[in-house]
């Protein structure tokens, strides 16, 4: 490759809350159009905001999780500017002083194509906090602006330009979306703009140190989009520098069904926001004991979950990585495989079977009535010997449509293995004598045989018996 990408993102993140950011206004997405508004994310004048003391713990929090050092003295400010998403035509947010900087995050896992990606440690410059815009809805002859968004907590977290191509794009907003989803800061739906990410890239040659000319993507909905675009846009800077075409600082759009960029806007400078400290808010201060109970309340993040499970539960590492693609899911199989013997079986169970039962359900594992106790139950029956794999196919089905748990169908079905030596040795012993054509086949040699005796046995017993003896007692009896 002759060119070297460099790739920043900045993520905007919107911060799961009951209110909004500076009154008392719902934080719901789904509303009514401008339903959801006061006379303070209106901006009207003589009213004053008051800071959601939720949102900013929920920011430190972030930031705690992503090892940025935490501003023991911090403050809002003004960002002024004129368009109709900004109704008081400014919006309140930090600028030389934000809650959290200087934070990394370890890029892991795999790109968009599914290739394992080589470790690498990617910077976050910082993480402030800010006030959401309203949402402009562009129709054929005007635009429509619903404020129920205008005023929503929302942090921008500014990283690094340490990314490289589209794939460890892909892995950075994947593993920054399973942070604030365990961390309970925000559901990143981007569908609902609760997530929303621009990208900064440029290109140099390959060996060189000084950045190339950069240029902004705006419009991507999905992660998907992201990587798309970047890829789209290596190319389009690539094949300008060879024709000696001297690239502008610029702000493009994605079109994501052409699969292509489009100029929005060139930047000939940096717009003037003309910030000042919010003269309505107080400074916010915290303490190295207010910190560190945000601290305490940290939960144990998808990566360090991954490797226990695999080093504790004995997991692959494709199944800590499905396991742990969403919080519940693994709360789900941590309780599991706490009460079984074996956990690699109760992982199995729920990546084959309950993940299926649930996604043509429709329903989160936190609605499922087979609890984690359940689950552990069905894969105790088999491991014990007392159902066999292919009847706890049949039972598994049952428990999810009914909530039973699998004891009770087995006792209620009598379908209970039967481990009886003599029972077993009676059921081989009638499967042989009906069946004197396959006999005489094994006895000449045909070793494969003996998978149809099992099979008649297992008919026989209506799929009861113990699979492992009744091939021993075949094969005791055809040997005999």
């Amino acid at each position: 490759m002759k060119y070297e990408a460099v790739i920043g993102l900045e993520v905007h993140v919107q911060v799961r809350t009951a209110s909004k950011m500076f009154c008392s206004c719902a934080n719901e997405f789904g509303a009514e159009p401008n339903t959801n508004v006061c006379p303070v994310c209106m901006g009207y004048p003589g009213v004053l905001p008051v800071p959601n003391q939720a949102a900013i713990y929920a920011t430190v929090k972030a930031g705690l999780l992503t090892g940025c050092t935490i501003a023991k003295f911090s403050k809002f400010d003004r960002k002024n500017y004129f368009y109709p998403d900004m109704p008081k035509n400014y919006q309140i947010s930090q600028f030389d002083l934000p809650f959290c900087s200087n934070g990394s995050m370890k890029l892991s896992g795999t790109g968009f194509s599914g290739a394992p990606l080589t470790e690498k440690v990617v910077g976050i410059t910082r993480i402030h906090l800010e006030e959401d815009v309203a949402k402009l809805t562009h129709f054929h002859h005007d635009s429509g602006v619903d404020y129920n968004r205008a005023g929503v907590p929302l942090m921008e977290i500014v990283g690094e330009p340490d990314l490289r191509s589209a794939d460890e794009a892909y892995a950075y907003l994947t593993n920054l979306k399973e942070i604030m989803r365990f961390g309970e800061i925000s559901d990143c739906d981007m569908e609902k703009g609760q997530m929303r990410c621009d990208v900064n890239i440029s290109l140099r040659p390959v060996g060189t140190e000084k950045f190339g000319t950069k240029i902004e993507l705006k419009n991507l909905n999905s992660f998907r989009a992201v990587h798309r675009a970047i890829d789209f846009e290596i190319i389009r800077q690539a094949e300008l520098l060879d024709q000696g075409v001297v690239l502008k600082q610029e702000t493009r759009g994605w079109n994501d069904d052409r699969g292509e960029s489009y100029l929005m806007r060139t930047k000939e400078s940096a717009h003037d926001y003309r910030y000042f400290p919010e003269p309505d808010l107080m400074p916010v201060t915290f303490t190295d004991a207010e910190i560190e109970a945000i601290r305490a309340t940290l939960p144990e993040l998808p990566e360090a979950k991954r490797q226990r499970f695999c080093a504790d539960y004995g997991l692959t590492a494709y199944d800590a990585e499905v396991l742990t693609a969403d919080k519940h899911l693994a709360a789900y199989f941590d309780a599991a495989a706490k009460l079984v013997k074996n956990p690699k079986n109760a992982a199995n169970w729920i990546i084959s079977g309950l993940l299926a039962l649930t996604g043509e359900a429709g329903i989160s594992v936190t609605d499922c009535p087979v609890t984690p106790e359940k689950l552990a139950g069905l894969v105790n029956a088999i491991d014990s010997g007392k159902i066999s794999g292919k009847i706890a196919k049949d039972v598994f089905p049952e428990m999810f449509e009914t909530g039973k748990d699998a004891d009770t169908i087995i006792s209620e079905k009598g379908l209970a293995q039967v481990s009886d030596s003599s029972a077993i040795s009676g059921a081989v012993a009638e499967v042989l004598a009906n069946n004197a054509k396959q006999l005489e086949e094994y006895k000449a040699g045909n070793a494969k045989i003996l998978q149809f005796f099992v099979g008649q046995v297992m008919k026989l017993t209506k799929g009861r018996a113990n699979p492992g003896m009744v091939v021993s007692e075949l094969k005791k009896q055809l040997d005999a």
